[in-house]
């Protein structure tokens, strides 16, 4: 449904990461349905994959996600999320 493939990571102090369990970003997504119409065009699919539209701009994606997980206790102490699109159509 949505052409972009976004991998959402959880980042530690030492590099390691691990995926965002959907859960979280399920929680992400349902909350801003209702209070941020900019992204409403996001679909979460797997740990740490969601689908969006080209509408949806990465940067605040990150910021707003980040700020919920923190709120919520989903990120451990010196984590950081990492947002990054990892696929595009090509228009085939």
């Amino acid at each position: 449904m949505f052409i972009r493939r976004i991998s959402i990571a959880c980042i530690a102090p030492d590099g390691s990461s691990r995926p965002a369990p959907l859960a979280h970003i399920d929680s992400f997504a349902m909350r801003n349905f209702t209070n941020d119409a900019v992204f409403d065009d996001t679909l979460p699919v797997a740990d740490g994959l969601m689908e969006a539209g080209y509408r949806v701009p990465l940067s605040r994606l990150q910021s707003s996600m980040e700020d919920w997980f923190r709120r919520k206790s989903y990120l451990k102490p010196g984590e950081v999320l990492q947002v990054t699109e990892i696929e595009a159509a090509t228009g085939h």
